[in-house]
């Protein structure tokens, strides 16, 4: 536990023993103390408002109860300053700051690994995110919840759970067959024989570079096969090329998976009868108009849910549904990072897998919105290179990837997102990822300065009692809270909550040094700020590796 949570919880406990030693409720009607930051800084270090709590069980005003808390509780044991009732009866507490020093030492002492948590420790989480079907290039939206399911990974393996990012292949199915017969018609076109283009096929460029390469490679040996040989080869060698191209983009954008899992090993192994059986055993389908149904309204779905078409076939539920049973049995907890056209999806595979005997509530689900692209404050529908959709590998060779991760990561998924590309590349501080990382670039600075004259950091108490200033003890304390975010966000699944901490801190540090020399004739005092500053930079460095962003020294 780092410093300021200690600190933390020694006030939680000295106020719930002051509370007893009231005597005004029993020990057992005592709830959780609750702490939190007041928004304005003159309201103090923290705020409960235990005394409103317990206003029923103690029959008294609220204030008199505060009253009767303050009364008893050890300011010098729990290192307070100063006690104020406010308001209907918040208890405010300022604190005596001079422990914050701790914090720089745990942070010198931690290096990359501070902010790491053991609060999850053996907790085991799947996160599955992106899963594109392997028909086109990675766009927008897979772009968006592929930082987020990232960032969103990286923060849970730092609160101390035991992650696996999967990404799910939807390599079985019509989307297959379409890509297939799309790459056909590219191929026999090559070749200058006449052919029909499928109304729904896939009209990428990459479908067109696909025939060509085979056409290249193969000639038109391809055309002496039957029909269904070659849609089952073009099949593999399209599905072997686009999976490529998705893992070389994603490889680029700093996104890697531990576990890439095929659709079509679900047919293969046979789970998705497996599945179907268990739910047949569990009471939960029946059949109707010549069809299998899942009685999903039994969970709270709106309406029944087919499983298994009049001819036969499954619809997409069927293999998603055993594809997360498979999840379930070897992890248990699953998060998914879905679009936002898969809203509605989400209470009938809850249902589902309340139907095979799990508990729905191991499905957590986040829910990224869409994104609009802006460029010169208009609105950008389509690429300069292709006259198609903007994809990943053309957003993030134009911003970079610094810029496109964290500007994804930056609101809440389930917000819509504009985009500003000139924003994104401009070096000015309305750009936040340029804020955050000059920031940092910023302290490497002064440390190259320091070195000049032969300074360097000093982690001594004695020299660290000399950071009395307001803005230097608000930046320990920041500084303090890292740890506490990480859990939050990972709590919370809200990795945005990372992003607005670091531009916090940063506008901290900022408004620090644009008031106070860092390097002056106080060769102590000098040495304690450079060891604030390199607390700082490594605050920033760790932050912005769980979001997937570089710490650059030079800017």
């Amino acid at each position: 536990m780092n410093p300021l949570e200690q600190m933390k919880e020694t006030l939680k406990k000295q106020i719930k023993q002051a509370v007893i030693a009231s005597g005004m409720v029993p020990e057992t009607e005592i709830p959780e103390v609750i702490l939190e930051v007041p928004r304005e800084k003159e309201h103090g270090d923290w705020a409960t408002n235990i005394a409103m709590q317990l206003t029923r069980v103690a029959r008294k005003n609220p204030r008199e109860i505060a009253a009767a808390i303050v009364e008893k509780i050890d300011q010098q044991s729990a290192h307070i300053r100063e006690v104020q009732i406010a308001g209907p009866g918040f208890i405010n507490f300022f604190m005596d700051r001079s422990f914050l020093i701790r914090v720089l030492n745990e942070i010198q002492s931690a290096g990359g690994k501070y902010g790491r948590s053991e609060a999850r420790r053996g907790a085991k989480v799947n996160v599955e995110f992106c899963s594109a079907n392997p028909t086109g290039n990675l766009h927008l939206g897979h772009a968006r919840g592929s930082a987020v399911g990232d960032a969103l990974s990286n923060i849970l393996d730092a609160a101390g759970y035991e992650v696996t990012r999967e990404y799910y292949i939807n390599d079985a199915g019509n989307q297959m067959n379409m890509m297939a017969l799309s790459l056909e018609a590219r191929y026999l076109e090559g070749l200058g024989r006449d052919c029909a283009f499928p109304e729904d096929g896939y009209r990428g460029q990459e479908m067109i570079d696909i025939a060509q390469d085979l056409i290249q490679s193969e000639g038109d040996r391809l055309l002496s096969l039957e029909r269904e040989e070659r849609l089952a080869y073009l099949k593999k060698i399209g599905k072997e090329r686009l999976l490529g191209k998705i893992k070389s983009d994603l490889k680029k954008y700093r996104v890697e998976f531990d576990v890439w899992f095929s659709e079509l090993s679900l047919y293969e192994s046979g789970a998705i009868k497996d599945t179907l059986n268990a739910l047949k055993e569990q009471g939960y389908t029946y059949e109707e108009d010549g069809a299998l149904w899942l009685k999903s309204t039994a969970f709270g779905d709106d309406k029944d849910r087919v499983l298994i078409k009049q001819d036969g076939s499954y619809t997409y539920l069927t293999p998603d549904i055993a594809y997360h049973r498979d999840k379930l049995q070897r992890s248990g907890r699953l998060i998914n990072i879905w679009g936002a056209d898969h809203h509605g999806y989400i209470p009938r595979m809850k249902a589902a897998l309340a139907a095979l005997g799990y508990d729905p509530d191991k499905l957590d689900v986040v829910i990224t919105q869409m994104v609009k692209l802006y460029r010169g404050g208009e609105l950008v529908k389509m690429s300069k290179r292709t006259g198609k959709a903007v994809t990943l590998e053309e957003l993030t060779e134009e911003v970079g990837v610094d810029a496109t991760r964290y500007f994804f990561v930056m609101r809440n998924p389930d917000t819509h997102l504009d985009f500003d590309m000139d924003l994104a590349v401009s070096q000015s501080n309305e750009n936040p990822v340029y804020y955050v990382q000059y920031a940092h670039a910023r302290i490497c600075s002064v440390f190259r300065q320091a070195a000049e004259k032969g300074m360097s950091p000093s982690w001594e108490e004695s020299a660290l009692t000399r950071l009395q200033s307001e803005q230097e003890l608000d930046l320990m304390q920041k500084l303090g809270e890292f740890p506490g975010e990480i859990v939050t966000a990972a709590e919370q699944l809200a990795p945005h909550r990372i992003v607005r901490y670091l531009y916090d801190l940063a506008t901290q540090f900022h408004s620090f040094y644009n008031a106070q020399r860092v390097i002056t004739d106080d060769e102590e005092l000098s040495r304690a700020r450079l060891a604030l500053l390199e607390g700082v930079a490594q605050v920033v460095r760790n932050g912005l590796k769980l979001v997937g962003v570089h710490a650059p020294e030079r800017m």
